[in-house]
């Protein structure tokens, strides 16, 4: 990486259409040195992977409120892989205490609940680019 700016892309998928969190995220990692790029609302599984790919990010964040944590890390992880993309995958929104394990077996590198704290989840990122 040298010396650039660690890149994340924010990315809300699905039918989700509350944005607020992911912006006050995205304005957080600006503000610890790394750079951003949101995708806005409504994007598929497939768009945050060519965004990530054409982006060249070192890590993407999924914000995801609607519950649907599971099955869309599954499908994004599957298609990174097809696409021979390592690119680590973080996740934050309202995931129950309850599945953040189950993400982190799915290769999620970090789970981030809507009561974690921004500099809990700038560190969570570079130690996801650290991997």
């Amino acid at each position: 990486m040298g010396d650039r700016p660690i890149r994340v892309l924010i990315a809300k998928p699905g039918l989700d259409g509350h944005d607020r969190g992911a912006k006050v995220v995205a304005l957080a990692l600006r503000d610890a040195g790394m750079e951003v790029i949101y995708t806005g609302l409504h994007r598929t599984v497939d768009e945050i992977v060519t965004t990530a790919i054409q982006e060249d990010v070192d890590v993407i964040g999924l914000s995801i409120l609607s519950g649907a944590h599971l099955p869309i890390s599954v499908k994004l992880l599957a298609k990174l892989n097809e696409a021979g993309c390592d690119t680590p995958v973080v996740v934050g929104g309202n995931i129950p205490q309850r599945d953040h394990d189950k993400l982190r077996a799915l290769g999620v590198a970090g789970v981030f609940a809507t009561s974690s704290e921004l500099g809990e989840i700038a560190r969570g990122v570079r130690e996801a680019v650290k991997r």
